[in-house]
């Protein structure tokens, strides 16, 4: 039976309202991030679930906390479902790598999979252990709805992934997963359909 897999990136938080990328980083969520947080609890509670999921990162961990509470649900953790790690981007913006080099820079935009920043994760293999999680929590809940707050470069590699699309791509295909929007994915075994993106749980 497939599951019905509701995925949201965590709340905004200091760095990411920067754009700075916050791979493996413990970054607080910021008051909007808070209050994104909230809304998702909301909209939980319109829509109740079967199950929560978060990664390990505190930032996923407290976005999740108000739909928990609104549904009296105890949220699994995966830390497969953890964020990239970025290696020396950690912290730092794409910009200030283009006014550093230009090169590194231009490269990480023309192919982020074959050109990945010095000391990051392969994206591949996050793609992988993203991909496995989700399979992971589809088998635990089969024809349930789950909910799963993780992060956006390692969600929009593992949409890739199980829709079948070049992971170099994944940029440019889904340029951005808002904070705290919902996207639904079915997973059935090998087979995975996407059945809406960012759609925002505020009104």
């Amino acid at each position: 039976m497939s599951a019905a897999l509701l995925l949201a990136r965590h709340g905004q938080t200091v760095w990411h309202a920067e754009n700075r990328y916050a791979g493996v980083s413990d970054v607080a969520l910021t008051d909007v991030g808070r209050e994104q947080a909230e809304a998702l609890g909301r909209w939980a509670a319109a829509h109740p679930v079967d199950a929560v999921w978060t990664s390990t990162v505190s930032r996923a961990i407290a976005t999740a906390e108000p739909a928990c509470r609104a549904l009296g649900l105890t949220p699994h953790r995966d830390a497969d479902l953890r964020e990239c790690d970025f290696g020396g981007m950690e912290g730092r913006t794409l910009a200030e790598l283009a006014a550093e080099d230009p090169r590194a820079a231009r490269a990480f935009r023309d192919d982020p999979v074959a050109h990945a920043f010095p000391g990051a994760e392969d994206p591949r293999a996050a793609a992988a252990r993203g991909a496995a999680a989700l399979h992971r929590v589809a088998a635990a809940h089969p024809g349930g709805r789950v909910l799963v707050v993780a992060h956006n470069t390692l969600l929009r590699l593992v949409l890739c992934s199980l829709l079948g699309i070049p992971l170099a791509e994944y940029r440019r295909v889904f340029p951005r997963l808002r904070n705290a929007a919902v996207s639904e994915l079915r997973l059935d075994g090998s087979s995975a359909g996407l059945l809406s993106l960012n759609v925002p749980c505020a009104p």
